[in-house]
């Protein structure tokens, strides 16, 4: 594989060894086909990891060095802090990710007994939303858990990875990214239960149709936008619920619960945001059901239906977002579309007949650009496995 032997080919010049011990890794990108702000509300999620991902070059150090080198960020250079000294650095920037993970590491009890050098390479577009941070962070994992030979599972690594970006990074994130990135499987999208981590896999059987991405190419920094500033809403909700009910989490209600007892939910905001967590739980359930029982254009109804509650409701679309999906809804071919990620930018997803996908690429393409001043990227999805070392030509090239 060409980029694979590229990468190795800049892990030595940039490190400036001839390390015959490099090993490859990867992680996935993922994307959640519908179940959005429902993941740290305690409801379910359907995301599935995708063929695109990041791609780390690594090797022992004899010193306790860490050094990382982005390829997507060359203006930073090398990276370089050191075992013993794992604290938030701003100027570390996208370094802070990996740096937290080894840190929860060791904080668990795992021997990480030297540095690295470690080479990072993703073709995940930045900032669009389809989780290069939990990418990262997992394919930190999978280095750590390779290298030292850890006796440590997919789950518990997924779980460590949420507790870096929430404790160390900063950002009040689910664990739905870092579970689809660590526990995708090529073909299947996963049923999660945010609340118990229970879950299962679902063939995506799209019969004719394909999974179409849309890039709105507006850059928006997650830590940033009002993501927490929406989970707080939703906490606040939570406890005015629980002088009644007995519940611990939003995704235990359902939609005749919440339309019973939302009097006691004070704030007419906070209220708006619990029925989208509420609705949108039970939304997901169905649309996987309609999916298993091969009911595409329901599954598309749902995640119109989606869309709508993630504009009127929880208010995390935005013009760029509304305007690509009112767009693809008037293409020919086009079963669903909604925001997929966090919001505020990002991308969409599109359910879109196989015979169509080339106009609606070229038709959206020139109409958004009129009204919104820039192109969008377009990607056609194809469901990838999740985070794994890549031990030989022929797992590369799967």
């Amino acid at each position: 594989m060409k980029l694979i032997a590229k990468i190795k080919s800049d892990f030595k010049k940039m490190f400036h060894k001839n390390a015959k011990d490099m090993r490859v890794f990867f992680a996935p990108g993922r994307v959640n086909l519908i179940g959005e702000h429902t993941d740290y509300n305690g409801g379910h999620v359907f995301p599935c990891a995708l063929s695109f991902g990041t791609y780390a070059v690594v090797s022992k150090r004899k010193d306790n060095k860490v050094r990382l080198y982005s390829e997507n960020f060359e203006e930073l250079g090398i990276i370089e802090f050191t075992l013993d000294r794992l604290v938030l650095d701003e100027e570390h920037d996208w370094g802070n990710y990996p740096k937290g993970v080894i840190k929860f590491f060791k904080d668990a009890g795992y021997q990480i007994d030297c540095g690295m050098d470690i080479l990072i390479y993703g073709n995940i577009p930045n900032g669009a939303g389809l989780s290069s941070s939990a990418s990262l962070e997992l394919v930190t994992c999978t280095i750590l858990k390779e290298l030292f030979n850890l006796d440590i599972d997919m789950i518990s690594m997924v779980k460590l990875s949420q507790k870096a970006e929430n404790e160390f990074v900063g950002v009040n994130c689910g664990i739905m990214d870092q579970f689809a990135i660590g526990m995708g499987r090529e073909g299947k999208a996963i049923l999660l239960d945010c609340n118990t981590l229970r879950y299962r896999y679902t063939n995506i059987d799209l019969k004719d149709s394909s999974i179409v991405i849309s890039n709105t190419n507006k850059r928006r920094g997650l830590a940033d936008s009002k993501y927490n500033e929406r989970r707080g809403e939703c906490d606040r909700a939570l406890e005015q619920l629980k002088e009644k009910l007995n519940i611990n989490s939003l995704g235990e209600l359902t939609e005749e619960e919440f339309e019973e007892n939302k009097h006691l939910i004070t704030n007419e905001i906070d209220r708006k945001r619990v029925k989208h967590a509420v609705y949108e739980n039970r939304r997901t359930i169905k649309a996987v059901d309609s999916l298993e029982n091969g009911d595409i254009e329901e599954f598309g109804k749902l995640m119109i239906a989606s869309h709508k509650s993630l504009r009127d409701d929880y208010e995390v679309t935005g013009k760029e977002l509304d305007v690509l999906v009112d767009l693809a809804l008037k293409q020919i071919g086009v079963i669903g579309s909604r925001m997929t990620g966090a919001g505020f930018g990002g991308c969409t997803v599109s359910i879109v007949k196989n015979e169509n996908v080339d106009d609606f690429i070229n038709n959206i393409g020139g109409e958004y650009a009129n009204i919104i001043g820039w192109e969008p990227s377009f990607y056609v999805a194809t469901v990838g496995g999740g985070a794994r070392e890549l031990k030989s030509r022929r797992s590369n090239e799967k």
